[in-house]
């Protein structure tokens, strides 16, 4: 279980809040990439926080009101569909993450980003390998993240029902693929990504932008 070991170590050397930082969506065909920043103090932090990716829909769904109601803020960030085609991928998940923290109402001193790749952030940062599993702030981030993510592509389910979204979050499931050749793609589809730039364009396998 994640722990506030990460922070702690952090907080010995400096002044200043600590946040954990964590996205959701990198991979899917569809929607945007959604990053979550989140600090706490140690005595508040929520009980039975964990990877977003080992929990139930359920308790993501009751950790991310606990995260709210204790955390010292929450800050989430949003990199949208144009950007992501636009900017590719990576440096979109680098753009919300530096939105989550500028969305923080009291602004770290440091970051602590799940993962192995560091974003440009307006604080320091350092990067934690499975972070989500091991840091509970980027724990609490990547259940915030996952939380609003799939909230959002609820939403847009019932804005185009053919793509089973509600079910796949965008993802690039059989169901999703299907659809996507059976209706084309939509104007939440990722044309940078290699399954809908096909439908759309055609293969063309010497554009090393494309996500397969």
């Amino acid at each position: 279980m994640p722990s506030y070991a990460f922070e702690t170590k952090i907080l010995a050397q400096r002044d200043g809040p600590v946040a954990g930082v964590d996205e959701a969506g990198r991979g899917p065909l569809a929607g945007p990439v959604i990053a979550a920043a989140v600090i706490f103090e140690k005595k508040r932090i929520p009980k039975g926080l964990n990877d977003s990716k080992q929990m139930t829909a359920e308790a993501r769904e009751k950790a991310y009101v606990a995260i709210m109601a204790r955390a010292v803020c929450v800050g989430i960030g949003e990199a949208s569909v144009d950007e992501i085609d636009l900017i590719n991928i990576r440096q979109a998940t680098h753009l919300a993450m530096a939105r989550a923290i500028r969305a923080l109402t009291t602004q770290p001193t440091f970051a602590l980003v799940d993962g192995n790749d560091a974003p440009a952030l307006p604080c320091p940062c350092d990067t934690i390998i499975g972070g989500d599993a091991r840091s509970v702030s980027i724990a609490a981030a990547s259940i915030i993240a996952k939380v609003t993510r799939d909230r959002m592509m609820q939403a847009l389910h019932d804005e185009h029902p053919g793509y089973g979204w509600f079910r796949n979050k965008g993802y690039g499931t059989g169901e999703h693929l299907e659809a996507l050749t059976r209706l084309g793609p939509c104007l939440h589809h990722r044309r940078s990504f290699a399954p809908v730039h096909n439908i759309l364009y055609g293969e063309n396998p010497q554009d090393s932008n494309l996500r397969l």
